[in-house]
């Protein structure tokens, strides 16, 4: 007969090779990002080709996780810290899914973009958004395995100058348009950075769930890094 300590050991054993696969997503997530943001920047046809090939390789695993998550809920019906954790497990699957479709979507940029003319001081900003929100991603994930609640509560202000690059792309764009050639290519380069924005995001999401794994407490993180209660819409 198992005892109720063999079944309490047997849970997190599968729960922490849960968490390992989960967390495998955002190495690669990380690594598609600097893929496909250089793939767009310089054209890169082959480099968006793999930038496809991984994210459907994070698609199987995100699929994966979701059918793991499943089972060991229905056997062991976990409460408390531990049912938050599948919580915060499960959502941060979706997370890094996501993650990997915006750098397919910036992939289909360079695809799309292929013959067209190239403004170098656009490629220059897509970048730069990306030598930002990388670090945001790197960030996230050391927060969440140190549990440092004070290191997850830097993310908003990283993700501020990605938030101003994407709203200067406009800018750049009107620049261009007197060329109808240059002007489609940089409408397109305007979807990759709309797809680094939400990046940025995603990182912060990611951040306010490793606070909600510390804290037990739902809460959305303001510009300032403090939190806000997703309960009182007046903070």
């Amino acid at each position: 007969m198992t005892s109720a300590a063999d079944t309490n050991l047997h849970f997190h054993q599968e729960l922490e090779a849960l968490e390992h696969t989960v967390l495998s997503m955002v190495d690669r997530a990380e690594h598609m990002v600097e893929m496909a943001v250089d793939s767009v920047t310089t054209g890169n046809l082959e480099l968006a080709d793999r930038v496809v090939a991984i994210d459907e390789d994070i698609d199987k695993t995100y699929f994966e996780v979701h059918q793991l998550w499943t089972t060991l809920m229905a056997r062991f019906q976990p409460l408390g810290s531990d049912l938050r954790k599948m919580s915060v497990l499960l959502q941060l699957n979706a997370t890094f899914e996501r993650m990997g479709d915006q750098c397919v979507n910036i992939a289909r940029v360079t695809q799309q973009n292929e013959g067209l003319p190239r403004v170098e001081r656009i490629c220059d900003q897509i970048q730069e958004m990306g030598d930002l929100v990388r670090p945001m991603i790197r960030t996230s994930i050391e927060a969440y395995l140190r549990q440092d609640l004070d290191e997850a509560r830097l993310l908003p202000a990283m993700d501020q100058p990605v938030d101003r690059l994407n709203a200067n792309m406009f800018k750049e764009i009107v620049a261009v348009a007197a060329d109808p050639q240059m002007l489609e290519w940089a409408t397109k380069m305007m979807m990759a950075s709309r797809a680094l924005e939400r990046v940025g995001d995603q990182a912060v999401d990611f951040a306010e769930q490793t606070a909600y794994l510390i804290t037990g407490k739902r809460a959305e993180f303001v510009e300032s890094g403090l939190d806000k209660s997703v309960d009182d819409p007046d903070g």
